[in-house]
């Protein structure tokens, strides 16, 4: 007997923000260089697979396991302005499910301290698979690692 899926889609948008003492231009390195990247996103780990293209049309995939799951970031980059704004469409896999499609734009801004980010995204998350909140607090998580690495 085959099993019935019943197919669900749940929207969530979150914003969240920083400021790091740092100027725009060691941000956008910090997202934008695949050295850089690799030391808060944690891509290139042992048994990872990561492909790193940063450019226009350029794909970011990110596999591995972790904790006896597999997991799949899979993101496109849509559009790129160089020390300010960064967007990108991904998907998130765990063994294999689908968990979402998201649009994430990432703007940067000089401050009288450093820079601010200012991170947006808007996903659908799918059949039930990953409450909206869980991605916020992941996300949230990676920019403080983030800022951990510019210091």
């Amino acid at each position: 007997m085959t099993e019935q899926i019943t197919r669900s889609v749940e929207h969530a948008t979150f914003v969240l923000e920083r400021e790091y003492p740092a100027t725009r231009e060691r941000v956008y390195a910090a997202l934008s260089s695949k050295e850089q990247k690799g030391k808060w996103f944690g891509g290139g780990g042992p048994g990872m697979k990561w492909d790193f293209d940063f450019t226009e049309g350029g794909r970011e995939y990110n596999h591995g396991e972790h904790e006896g799951h597999s997991y799949t970031f899979d993101a496109i980059y849509l559009d790129i302005v160089e020390n300010e704004r960064i967007t990108w469409s991904y998907k998130m896999y765990v063994n294999g499910v689908k968990l979402s499609a998201s649009l994430t734009v990432v703007e940067l801004t000089s401050t009288a301290g450093g820079t601010r980010l200012t991170f947006t995204e808007t996903g659908a998350y799918y059949d039930g698979h990953e409450d909206p909140k869980l991605r916020e607090t992941g996300s949230d998580e990676l920019l403080d690692a983030l800022g951990a690495s510019l210091d």
